[in-house]
């Protein structure tokens, strides 16, 4: 597997992806995160490509699964406040959002979220309370609970996690 940004060409595969992702949310238990908001909505992977944020990763020539990377001091503001505990360290930090898998494969969102990590050594990642199946991963990956934070989309909290 490798990883590249994603272009406009991807457009329809990462929108194919994003559907099977909420399918497979909903079926583990997990029916609020993406489902009744259908998201991310497109016009939004537009923008992700447009600044070079949006990713995909790649297996044998086929995009397998997608997510957005960005790194920098505070660069996402919807982190700024913290509820219920506090981040683990300041300064810059990369962020990993609408990671998904078309789930042809084990290890896809494994593999996305450790090249994220490589790419900075300091990664924060939210996920939806209920979405056991990400906040299992990034234990296993040695991520850290650090708290709720609330993000802009809907009024669900969100677990926040850290790793340095």
């Amino acid at each position: 597997m490798h990883i590249r940004q994603s272009t406009e060409q991807d457009v329809e595969r990462i929108m194919q992806i994003y559907a099977r992702a909420r399918e497979f949310m909903a079926q583990t238990g997990n029916p609020n995160q993406w489902g009744p908001t259908n998201w991310p909505p497109e016009q939004l992977i537009h923008q992700d490509i447009a600044q070079g944020k949006g990713y995909v990763c790649e297996h044998e020539g086929s995009v397998v699964g997608v997510f957005f990377f960005d790194q920098g001091l505070d660069v996402e503001p919807t982190y700024a406040e913290i509820d219920d505990g506090a981040w683990i360290a300041g300064g810059p930090y990369g962020v990993v959002h609408r990671i998904a898998s078309d789930g042809s494969m084990r290890g896809i969102g494994q593999f996305c979220i450790e090249w994220a990590f490589e790419q900075c050594g300091h990664l924060r990642i939210d996920t939806h309370e209920d979405n056991r199946v990400m906040q299992n991963l990034l234990r296993k990956l040695g991520f850290v609970h650090c708290g709720t934070i609330y993000v802009y989309e809907d009024r669900f909290p969100r677990l926040a996690f850290e790793k340095v």
